[in-house]
């Protein structure tokens, strides 16, 4: 699928887009070094600072304390 028609229909059907700011960059500097990977870590950070739930498929992602679930 088209990245750019998916997106449309998530906005159009009331999904929100969350912008990374510089509070979850920085809420980066807190986690422990479990994953290398800077945009796995961002997203991680991302669902604690928002209290979101991060579902992810990647075990070593899950490893993180918090709002992080293996599906």
């Amino acid at each position: 699928m088209d990245p750019s028609i998916l997106r449309r229909a998530l906005l159009d059907n009331g999904y929100t887009e969350l912008p990374i700011t510089s509070a979850h960059a920085a809420g980066v500097t807190s986690l422990p070094p479990i994953h290398r990977d800077p945009f796995d870590r961002l997203l991680v950070a991302q669902a604690m600072i928002e209290g979101m739930l991060l579902l992810t498929a990647d075990a070593t992602v899950a490893e993180y304390p918090g709002p992080v679930h293996l599906v």
